[in-house]
């Protein structure tokens, strides 16, 4: 079975669809959890399904520093070693060489850098990157790109996305013929309108059978981040995935949705779950605070995870402030399955020519803000 996208229905710029792989279908709008170094931390991959995710982020940097892409291969690859038989899209590591400036070096080839695990040195290339890739067995495979901090003045942002394009080309000339697997480049060009659009059609020029925005999310803010989404997504092709990487906080997901995305990933609620912090259709509630600690009424009584639907807002104030492990994992499950919740209605939304008055409660009930205290 090959890969494929079909849309389904579109509203405005909104879009709803289906990306077929040979394990299985990923229902778009999508929200992927990231299971960096082949774990969704706090959750076991049954729940992560549970919560109604249908495909997984794996994090090429860290795994090839810890266990090895090459240990992952021999082990059966990397759904059979995190027992997760559904899709798996893998980052290319771009991100990670941004984050680690002080420790990189960076030339035409590729980059060359420490790992901060312990300091031995490691080179990615666009040739590297697709073998570490490969040898994970991932089912959605990204070009290596070099992804600037904002904000950067226009020099380099331009010299920066120019490079990524020649890297996309070789990413894409190593990538080979693999059924079944798909490739994806990844626009860059910073804020700037008119080299989102070269690389758009530099990306377009080459062939991929997906499209990042990527570059964003990395410092600009929502506004301005709005304001690239205004036009970037418009750049790129009708008829394949289009995925914002890194993305993001609730109303930045509703947000990119409305102006034409269909993929997103971010660490932020399982992190936040970890750091006792829910994402509830009404905002964000901080756990830690006093005035749950003799609250006997579920976090949300319309959530049917199992933290909402077991467990008191008392008992999670008390294991949060406790320190508990369950503490991280009924709130992680939780933030996932209102996430998926929240795709499945903009879903649903979509589908229904009905997504301007889905967004319209969501910032009503937003704006309302928690419950009142007892």
């Amino acid at each position: 079975m090959s890969f494929s996208f079909s849309l389904n229905a579109t509203d405005g710029a909104a879009r709803t669809g289906v990306i077929s792989t040979p394990r299985g279908e990923i229902r778009t709008p999508a929200f992927m959890p990231v299971g960096t170094a082949a774990t969704v931390k706090a959750m076991m991959p049954e729940s992560v399904r549970q919560t109604g995710a249908d495909i997984l982020l794996g994090n090429t940097y860290h795994l090839m520093l810890r266990p090895s892409a090459e240990r992952i291969d021999r082990l059966g690859g990397l759904h059979k070693f995190m027992n997760w038989e559904r899709p798996i899209l893998t980052d290319s590591g771009g991100f990670q060489v941004m984050s680690l400036a002080s420790l990189r070096k960076l030339t035409e080839r590729g980059v060359t850098f420490k790992s901060h695990i312990d300091g031995s040195k490691h080179e990615i290339t666009p040739e590297r990157s697709m073998e570490i890739q490969k040898l994970l067995g991932s089912d959605i495979v990204m070009a290596f790109d070099e992804c600037p901090a904002l904000p950067a003045d226009r020099e380099r942002i331009a010299e920066s996305m120019r490079l990524s394009m020649r890297w996309a080309q070789r990413s894409r000339d190593a990538f080979g013929d693999r059924p079944g697997h798909a490739l994806f480049g990844i626009q860059q060009g910073g804020l700037e309108r008119d080299l989102r659009e070269e690389s758009a059609e530099a990306l377009k020029e080459i062939g991929f059978e997906g499209y990042a925005v990527g570059g964003l999310a990395v410092g600009e803010g929502q506004e301005a981040m709005f304001g690239c989404l205004d036009y970037a997504p418009a750049q790129l092709p009708k008829d394949k995935p289009r995925y914002l990487m890194g993305v993001g906080k609730p109303d930045d997901i509703v947000g990119a949705v409305k102006r034409g995305i269909d993929m997103m990933d971010c660490v932020l609620p399982s992190r936040s779950g970890r750091t006792g912090q829910a994402w509830t259709r009404r905002g964000q509630v901080n756990m830690r605070n006093a005035r749950h600690a003799d609250d006997p009424r579920p976090l949300d009584e319309d959530c049917g995870c199992p933290a909402c639907r077991n467990y008191s807002r008392a008992y999670l104030h008390h294991v949060v402030r406790s320190q508990e492990m369950i503490a991280g994992m009924l709130l992680t499950w939780h933030n996932l399955h209102y996430y998926q919740e929240l795709m499945g209605d903009m879903r649903a939304a979509i589908a229904a020519g009905d997504f301007a008055g889905f967004e319209t409660r969501f910032h009503a009930l937003r704006a309302e803000g928690d419950i009142e205290p007892l």
